[in-house]
């Protein structure tokens, strides 16, 4: 199938959309595999309901080009999302949750500050120090944070109510119609002990579900790679398979 055929996107206006695929690169979560992605400019009239519809078909954002991948003999890579009504907490979640009960979130426009990319590097630099964005400058972040054509936000995290708490953490999302679609998040590495950035996601599905939003949509899980095999923790997870989400199996 096309994907301007896709149901997703049908109805839009698909047939005016420009699509476009990647040269073949190196695969970042699977040794000796190559990757491609296809990819389109967000920067459009009516760039919200476009998104929203992209994201039904497993597409992705970063700035104003939504991507997913389309690599000819792999199919690893699966758009996944957690259906929040149906989320619950285990008693791992619990521990995770309890020990980051003085977080407080505040949401903000999505402006690139100091203080978030001094953050961004310091998390980079402790937990990404091979990967691709360890070169990041704050002019890319600038771009990373306000180069989006959709609704988004940035959710700020610091230790209790006081103005002048230092940023523990934060996290780029998308306001979907039905979700909210985490972008990046990043946090202080000297407090992985505290598990925050499995906190961020706990975060996203309470606020979801406390906005009466359906899903949190969490980006690719990569059956065989450990950097994403960590989505398969949140149960239930949906998985996208062609053009039908439904629940993954326990992979394990």
């Amino acid at each position: 199938m096309k994907i301007s055929e896709s149901p997703a996107i049908k109805g839009l206006g698909a047939r005016q959309l420009r699509f476009y695929m990647t040269n073949p690169a190196p695969c970042p979560y699977l040794e000796n595999q190559t990757e491609r992605k296809v990819f389109t400019n967000l920067a459009v009239p009516d760039a919200d309901h476009l998104h929203d519809a992209l994201s039904h078909g497993g597409f992705r954002r970063s700035q104003s080009i939504a991507y997913r991948p389309a690599c000819a003999n792999c199919n690893a890579c699966r758009a996944t999302r957690v259906p929040v009504a149906d989320f619950t907490m285990s008693k791992r979640w619990r521990r995770v949750w309890n020990k980051n009960s003085t977080l407080i979130r505040t949401p903000r426009r999505p402006t690139a500050t100091r203080e978030q990319y001094r953050l961004l590097k310091t998390y980079l630099d402790g937990r990404h120090a091979d990967g691709g964005m360890a070169q990041m400058d704050l002019r890319d972040y600038v771009a990373m944070v306000e180069g989006s054509p959709v609704p988004s936000v940035i959710f700020e995290y610091r230790e209790g109510d006081e103005i002048d708490s230092p940023l523990i953490a934060a996290a780029l999302c998308d306001v979907l119609k039905d979700g909210l679609s985490m972008v990046y998040s990043f946090f202080n590495p000297d407090l992985r002990d505290r598990g925050i950035g499995n906190y961020i996601i706990l975060d996203h599905i309470a606020y979801a579900r406390e906005l009466g939003l359906n899903y949190v949509y969490m980006g690719y899980w990569v059956d065989g790679s450990p950097k994403m095999g960590y989505k398969a923790d949140y149960r239930p997870l949906e998985v996208l398979d062609g053009d039908e989400w439904h629940i993954l199996e326990d992979p394990r």
